[in-house]
């Protein structure tokens, strides 16, 4: 049951930052603002990747479902739901991918609170300039390497899945079931998560590839917005957003 737990607590913990918010729209829009220009910083991070036929899905993959402003809220309760479940249905990687997800939503959500309460106090600057001073402002370095290392852990997790035997099998034949019980946005994400690292692994250095160069990359910023003067973070980040596609 400890699966079960670290799950329901999770999304619980989810559930009453957002409700945080909700109860205050200026902080509600601060998130908003934080979280779309983060989905540019990925995607721009990436460009190079997202034109590419082969690692293209897995960028976006990551930038729809870790890094987006997308509203998870349909699939946070569907992933309560279905928690205790998991342990019976599922091998014990699905479990584990799970358990990531899960962990990695909430610190994500904590930090992204943080930076927009932050947001909000340097409103009188440009909005890279803005971005700095609320990372700084924010710190926790420690939570931003983990937040780093969870995210990798769900990619490496992904790509274990693929070579599971039988599980792709077994994921098809829980659509009717899945959609019967309302866990159909946690299908598709299982599925969709599935068939792209599957999909890179088969040309190739795979997944090891995609995987290597979000960690260098993510790694080597957060070095920089920690340790670099704030002139320099912003030229980098002005430099990083005109490359978003």
């Amino acid at each position: 049951m400890e699966a079960t737990n670290i799950i329901r607590d999770a999304v619980s913990r989810v559930t009453a930052l957002r409700q945080s918010a909700t109860d205050k729209p200026e902080l509600a829009q601060a998130i908003s603002e934080v979280k779309r220009l983060q989905a540019r910083r990925f995607a721009g991070t990436y460009s190079d990747l997202l034109r590419t036929e082969q690692y293209q899905p897995a960028a976006l993959f990551f930038l729809e479902e870790l890094y987006s402003e997308k509203d998870y809220t349909l699939r946070d309760a569907q992933f309560a739901r279905i928690a205790s479940g998991l342990e019976r249905l599922f091998p014990q990687q699905v479990v584990q991918t799970a358990v990531s997800m899960a962990r990695l939503h909430h610190l994500t959500e904590e930090l992204d609170l943080a930076m927009a309460l932050c947001w909000l106090n340097h409103g009188e600057l440009g909005e890279v300039a803005r971005y700095v001073a609320a990372w700084r402002s924010v710190g926790r370095r420690a939570d931003r390497d983990i937040q780093l290392a969870t995210v990798l852990e769900v990619g490496q997790e992904l790509d274990r899945l693929t070579r599971t035997p039988g599980l792709r099998m077994m994921l098809k034949m829980m659509r009717g079931p899945a959609r019967m019980m309302g866990l159909s946005a946690l299908q598709q994400f299982l599925e969709s998560g599935f068939d792209t690292f599957a999909a890179m692994g088969r040309k190739g250095e795979g997944a090891s590839y995609f995987l290597d160069t979000v960690r260098q990359r993510e790694a080597g910023l957060i070095e920089r917005l920690f340790q670099a003067s704030a002139v320099a973070c912003e030229t980098e980040i002005t430099r990083i957003l005109g490359q978003a596609l």
